[in-house]
């Protein structure tokens, strides 16, 4: 019996559910054996969730985080891919440009939280630039990767069929590189999730990052506060599932491993 071999339909959704289950019931009862009057058990928990869709606070939270997700991550994307996408065509502007990359990519996106608040107040706007940086990054990396490690023989075989270099790029190089720029994609998605929460604790006064330091500040409501962290781990699992999907696109099937 092959042990690599895929899961069963069945068993894709009951391990996960059974997981969960006990992760639970271990939660449940380690409130129960330590009797702390600190850490909620997950019925408090539930009840937090409750109390705050009944304000109407929970979904206008959640929508909040994603919007701002949205359009950093779009903002991201859309420059990005074509940055690097040039940088990896042009090996030449990379030698010039990935320096100056390679010095900003390691700085983290929460430094960058008194310059955008100087730039741009505190708003919305600022948490957009914070989760825009976090994600460029990747994402260039990810294209100017992908393009470079096309084989070239792809290359020449385009060439061989009359393709002018734009039409190379864009029928060839870019089909082929596509399965790297969207593992890029997926992992720069994960790190704006992330830096939205941070952002909203400080540059906003709404999400779900915002609910967290806000429910610790307001009351020491620490349901609310692990309300707000499961929620920020689900959707991120969400998000996640979201984009393995697309692995699953006849035109880039090919690129990914069983494993990704």
């Amino acid at each position: 019996m092959n042990s690599l071999a895929e899961p069963r339909k069945w068993e894709r959704v009951f391990w996960p559910v059974l997981a969960s289950i006990a992760f639970l019931a271990l939660w449940h009862f380690c409130v129960i054996w330590s009797h702390t009057k600190v850490f909620p058990s997950p019925l408090a928990v539930e009840k937090g969730m409750l109390e705050l869709a009944r304000k109407g606070l929970l979904l206008r939270y959640i929508a909040d985080s994603l919007r701002r997700v949205a359009l950093g991550f779009g903002a991201a994307a859309v420059l990005g891919i074509p940055v690097g996408l040039t940088l990896g065509w042009y090996p030449a502007a990379n030698q010039v440009v990935n320096p100056v990359l390679q010095m900003l990519r390691p700085i983290s996106p929460l430094a960058w939280i008194p310059v955008a608040i100087v730039f741009f107040g505190v708003g919305d706007t600022t948490a957009v630039f914070l989760i825009f940086l976090s994600a460029f990054f990747p994402i260039v990396v990810a294209c100017v990767s992908g393009v470079s490690n096309v084989p070239s023989v792809y290359r020449r075989a385009g060439r061989n069929f009359g393709l002018n270099p734009a039409q190379l790029l864009a029928r060839v190089v870019f089909p082929a590189a596509l399965p790297q720029i969207i593992i890029g994609l997926r992992i720069a998605l994960g790190i704006a999730w992330l830096v939205v929460v941070a952002a909203e604790m400080i540059a906003v006064d709404s999400g779900l990052g915002y609910l967290v330091i806000d429910a610790r500040n307001s009351g020491k409501r620490y349901d609310l506060v692990v309300a707000a962290m499961l929620l920020i781990g689900v959707i991120g699992l969400a998000l996640d599932l979201c984009f393995r999907r697309l692995r699953n696109i006849r035109s880039v099937r090919w690129g990914f491993r069983n494993e990704w």
